[in-house]
């Protein structure tokens, strides 16, 4: 019997639309979605994703550790077992410790309600997620600029006339449909300017691409904002009407000319000015875009800032071709269950001082660094227990020996998730996780429908091939044992949805036809004279934050040139590839390792001549304490003071044989030593760290 069966991606965190197609319980195709916007372009991840379904080296069933931690020695255990196992151990350690002991994290995204329903049934604030190494600059410069969290904003690229990148590369990215839009923009006759140490496929693609001086991205938007005011460039009906702070912006940007930030990036200042001049010929149909993975340097908070401000600047806000807020279920009437809001919210303080020492911080996304610390100091008191959804924080995060040691104090550590990862691999309790194939979630608002909002969610395709079960399964059962079952109304994911449903016109079998629930047939738009939501004290996007500065943190900062590396040395610059998604979900999977299966250094070609270094050649990569070897890749399109290498390929399991096959490999995670702490965004500055490159014996 053949059907299809419409759901969603989980090879990565962009989440796009899926359709698959079923014979006789086999997935015989995958496809992207042709019912929703972009939805037919999948990106080599998902088109892999059937190798995620039959891969035999991924979890199978229950495990118990029975010798040390990372030793390999496990156990199988029945799902009762091990579910009994990790409940007694936490009723002890709430108990002597108190719930705040136990803290829990994922990967983040929309599909988080039954973990973060289940922690706070409990009693813990201690929720947290990937975002310290990925966008909480943005997220939480955004909070306190126009009152908005990142995820609650979006692009109308289609329409864009000009768009300016700092560093996304968007064509080799996550969200397959957002590649597709900018395609369509470009198409359209959308022009995009592109900034980058280095090239790659964005850069490509880009009407015109500088490269820049690493670390001098800030300077480059402040000379942007000085030449826009100082000509008039900008949209002062806008900015006089939605803006606050404007005179305070004006006088602090009175330095930074596009000849001072020609010496501080290498971008000529005559190109700096044009820049200015096509994005105000083009307004308000203008994207400066803020990123997406924002975890670079300590300045990101205000270099996010920055180009926050000059969309304001700009008009771009709500704007065809701009930048828009998500419309919300609320905004056309609907409202659905949600689990989360049926559980009282704890009041103890959070264990990352999110709310109190960093009250500029969002509790939606925590900072996942100050955990070490707080571990091994028991400061501001004892961490006991800590359960991973879906994230490995000891392949993600920088210094992972500082992390992977600080994790061996917990009495408990749980890793729930569809593959082997290191944090798998030195837990207590390892529960296998249903792939997105063989399970059903909750429903949610789809990423990426903001103008037109409409409902989604993950529908099992097959049964499960092995003794896996599904998270609301997983966190229903915990719940119950730890005596907060209410919380979990359902026995089935199908009755979770039929309960979100209630007092809707809708049911579970309306996603049948093309797996969505579209709530707004016509794109909603708010009125740009008076109708903009900006949620600060002003009502407004405020280029001066009182609210802010009250917490310590200066609306502008001052620039600080940035440190010039010593000959060979170089500042170390990562990303991912398009084939993979943070090493851990898919370095294994046979199609992709196929593809990709070893990591390069990029370096520049003069640097590389004076190192005596060729392309191909075996280099070592060190800084104190840690040392490791790769192969060169010697170009010319690198700025000279940087190195580049992508994420995630250093591989210790020795389960994951095919990410093995060419040895551990050189992490460039440990090469990040010292860099576990939060700069005013709260993301990890993982490229503020110089490395020595040489050959071996020379």
């Amino acid at each position: 019997m053949k059907k299809t069966v419409y759901s969603t991606c989980e090879m990565c965190t962009g989440r796009c639309a899926l359709m698959i197609e079923v014979e006789d319980g086999v997935v015989k195709h995958v496809w992207g979605n042709p019912h929703v916007q972009g939805g037919q372009w999948l990106c080599p991840r998902g088109a892999a994703s059937k190798a995620l379904l039959n891969d035999t080296e991924r979890p199978q069933y229950p495990l118990i550790r029975e010798g040390e931690r990372g030793s390999g020695a496990w156990r199988k255990a029945t799902w009762d077992e091990a579910l009994d196992y990790i409940a007694d151990k936490l009723k002890a350690i709430k108990e002597t410790y108190g719930a705040r002991s136990i803290v829990l994290s994922d990967r983040g995204g929309p599909m988080t309600e039954y973990e973060r329903t289940f922690l706070a049934a409990i009693g813990s604030p201690n929720y947290f997620n990937h975002h310290a190494t990925c966008s909480n600059s943005v997220h939480n410069c955004h909070m306190f600029f126009a009152g908005h969290a990142r995820n609650t904003v979006d692009y109308d690229y289609e329409r864009c006339k000009y768009m300016v990148m700092f560093g996304r590369n968007i064509y080799q990215s996550i969200k397959s449909w957002e590649a597709k839009a900018v395609a369509d923009m470009q198409a359209n006759g959308g022009k995009m300017v592109y900034i980058d140490v280095r090239w790659n496929y964005t850069a490509a693609k880009s009407d015109r691409f500088f490269i820049v001086r690493p670390g001098t991205d800030y300077a480059l938007t402040l000379a942007l904002i000085h030449y826009i005011i100082k000509e008039n460039l900008h949209d002062a009906g806008f900015v006089s009407r939605w803006t606050v702070g404007f005179e305070e912006l004006k006088k602090f940007v009175i330095p930074f000319t596009p000849e001072w930030a020609e010496e501080e990036t290498g971008i000529p200042a005559r190109e700096i000015k044009k820049i200015a001049h096509e994005a105000a010929d083009a307004k308000p149909s203008v994207i400066f875009h803020p990123g997406w993975m924002t975890a670079w340097y300590s300045n990101d908070y205000h270099f996010r800032r920055a180009i926050y401000t000059l969309n304001a600047l700009m008009g771009s806000y709500e704007a065809y071709g701009g930048i828009y807020l998500n419309k919300k279920p609320g905004d056309v009437g609907f409202k659905m269950k949600s689990l989360i809001t049926n559980v009282p919210k704890p009041k103890e303080q959070r264990f990352d001082g999110v709310g109190w020492k960093f009250p500029h911080l969002s509790d939606q996304w925590g900072v996942a660094q100050m955990l070490p610390h707080a571990i091994l100091n028991e400061d501001p008191y004892p961490i006991k227990a800590y359960i991973v959804m879906r994230h490995d924080p000891v392949a993600s995060l920088p210094d992972p020996d500082a992390f992977r040691a600080a994790l061996m104090k917990l009495d408990l550590l749980v890793s729930i998730d569809v593959n082997w990862s290191e944090t798998a691999w030195v837990s207590d309790v390892i529960l296998p996780e249903s792939t997105f194939f063989e399970r059903t979630d909750h429903i949610y608002v789809r990423s990426g429908s903001g103008l037109k909002p409409h409902l989604t969610l993950i529908r099992q395709a097959v049964e499960p091939r092995y003794d896996t079960k599904g998270r609301g399964e997983i966190f229903k059962l915990l719940a119950e044992r730890m005596g907060v079952g209410e919380y979990f109304p359902y026995n089935t994911p199908e009755e979770l949805a039929a309960w979100q449903l209630q007092g809707t016109k809708y049911k579970l079998e309306d996603f049948d036809a093309t797996g969505v629930i579209e709530l707004s047939p016509e794109e909603i738009w708010f009125d740009r004279k008076e109708g903009l939501k900006f949620n600060t004290p002003s009502g407004k996007i405020e280029f001066v934050s009182e609210k802010l500065e009250k917490t310590g943190i200066p609306s502008f900062l001052p620039y600080e040139k940035p440190e010039k590396p010593a000959e060979g040395t170089f500042r170390l610059v990562t990303s991912k590839t398009a084939v993979h998604t943070q090493g851990r979900t898919t370095l294994n999977n046979p199609l992709l390792n196929e593809i990709v299966n070893e990591n390069e250094l990029w370096i520049n070609t003069a640097e590389a001549k004076k190192l005596g270094i060729r392309d191909g050649d075996t280099v070592e990569v060190s800084v104190e304490g840690y040392s490791g070897t790769i192969r060169a890749k010697v170009v010319d399109y690198i700025h000279p003071e940087a190195v580049f290498m992508y994420h995630g390929f250093s591989d210790s399991i020795p389960l994951r044989t095919r990410s093995r096959r060419k040895g551990e490999g050189l992490s460039d995670m440990k090469l990040q030593k010292g860099l576990l702490k939060a700069p005013a965004g709260g993301n990890c500055p993982l490229t503020e760290c110089i490395v020595t490159v040489r050959k071996p014996g020379a």
